[in-house]
């Protein structure tokens, strides 16, 4: 039986908001908090505090790793970039924060992987596909640089094979009319998926496909029919996965509200290539507002690994 660990942060004006949460569901619908809802990891370098998490499962080596945003705008907002979104696009960490582990309880410390140059805006939103042609992770952010005075983000990547040694970034994608962010890219029988943040023409999550990650990428426009019922520029930070009957669940952080009304909003499609997404808010349970994450399938020995775990309290 597949179950599901959510790994996410939580939008909060502390501290302690921007740090690895983990919860958990048997069926992908009804979700609970792990360690009573505090974090499970914590960010001790960088900037302190992380954000929009990805997990993924290195089937070359058993291994898992965490990927986040190094930033904190509980600490840095105030400080270094002086209540500026502006000044952390040009000035914020050209490194990603990673975790590594074996069992999903016993995670290694933060460390910071430098992947960007000076020619590099802050790295956003880190995000890993396996590349089935060349048998490569692709480590996926979206990025501005400096060429156009950081005007506009696209998607850039590296890849790796051990999580451990990364080839210089490259152009994934670029929409040439607007700034591209939060990509996330998923296989369906032979064909990769990419839910991205479009800054304008639409100002909504889009979908693309292509039948390799070199391109070329096309709009899948039955997508575009259920997001022309959302508020435009209201929801960010795409994520999705598949459940054991073939279905797929989207789920689109909301960030249109202050405070607790934050959170995921879910969908549910038969498949990826239809783009059939259908709010399905009615079937879902979350605990609390999660915020910008990512979803791996687990087998049930994991879930209950971690679900039993004595987390240390800091």
């Amino acid at each position: 039986m597949q179950r599901y660990l959510f790994v996410h942060f939580k939008e909060k004006t502390s501290p302690d908001g921007e740090q690895v949460y983990f919860s958990l569901s048997e069926d992908g619908f009804n979700w609970q908090p792990v360690n009573g809802g505090q974090p499970v990891l914590w960010a001790y370098y960088g900037d302190k505090g992380v954000r929009d998490h990805t997990i993924i499962r290195n089937h070359l080596d058993g291994t898992y790793h965490i990927f986040a945003t190094d930033l904190s705008l509980s600490y840095g907002m105030r400080n270094q970039y002086h209540h500026s979104w502006n000044e952390i696009s040009r000035h914020g960490s050209k490194c990603l924060a990673h975790w590594q582990s074996a069992d999903l309880v016993h995670w290694t410390e933060q460390e910071l992987i430098p992947l960007g140059d000076d020619s590099f805006g802050c790295l956003w939103a880190p995000d890993v596909v396996f590349d089935s042609q060349r048998q490569e992770y692709v480590l996926h952010w979206s990025s501005s640089r400096a060429e156009d005075d950081y005007a506009s983000k696209a998607i850039y990547c590296a890849r790796t094979t051990d999580f451990a040694h990364f080839s210089a970034p490259e152009l994934l994608y670029r929409k040439e009319d607007t700034s591209v962010i939060d990509s996330a890219i998923y296989q369906e029988d032979g064909i990769y998926y990419m839910f991205l943040k479009s800054d304008a023409n639409p100002e909504r999550i889009i979908l693309l496909s292509a039948p390799s990650l070199d391109g070329p990428w096309e709009r899948v426009h039955a997508f575009d029919s259920e997001m022309g019922k959302l508020e435009a520029g209201q929801y960010e930070a795409p994520t999705a996965m598949r459940l054991e009957d073939g279905r797929w669940c989207l789920f689109l952080d909301y960030y249109g509200v202050p405070g607790a009304g934050q959170g995921y909003v879910p969908f549910v499609a038969p498949s990826l290539k239809s783009g059939a997404f259908v709010r399905s808010d009615q079937a879902f349970s979350f605990p609390y507002g999660f915020k910008h994450g990512t979803i791996l399938t687990i087998d049930e020995s994991g879930y209950e690994r971690i679900r039993t775990f004595q987390w240390p309290q800091n």
